[in-house]
């Protein structure tokens, strides 16, 4: 997914504030599901939710206003009720910005975990 650095997207001192970060992250995970067929809007209506249980991050370098960042995003583990992506965003001259990785747990409605149901284990892990 790529994405272009709006001014909204800085802080005072010209880089991108740290925290938009993680929306960036948010957008591609939701593009992923969106990518094998998975509205994340349809399955909150199914009472099946995905949820951040843990994120990590590492910023390299900084982004600046008018950057068009580039965010690769893999599903690098699927367990019964989680699962973890790892991704890296890299500016227009291939330049590492941050990495991170995040774990989904899937919770219903209760917000309480459920085992992922085999069809969408299915479609997130085709390639």
């Amino acid at each position: 997914m790529k994405i272009k650095i709006y001014y909204h997207h800085t802080d005072c001192g010209g880089v991108v504030y740290y925290a938009n970060y993680l929306e960036f992250l948010e957008e591609a995970r939701t593009e992923f599901f969106a990518g094998r067929g998975l509205l994340l809007k349809e399955l909150s209506e199914q009472g099946i939710l995905f949820v951040v249980g843990r994120q990590e991050m590492e910023y390299k370098f900084p982004a600046r206003y008018a950057d068009i960042l580039e965010i690769e995003t893999k599903l690098i583990d699927v367990g019964n009720a989680r699962l973890e992506f790892d991704h890296r965003i890299k500016n227009q001259n291939g330049k590492l910005i941050c990495a991170g990785k995040a774990t989904l747990v899937c919770v219903g409605k209760d917000f309480k975990p459920q085992p992922i149901p085999d069809n969408i284990r299915e479609e997130l892990s085709k390639k």
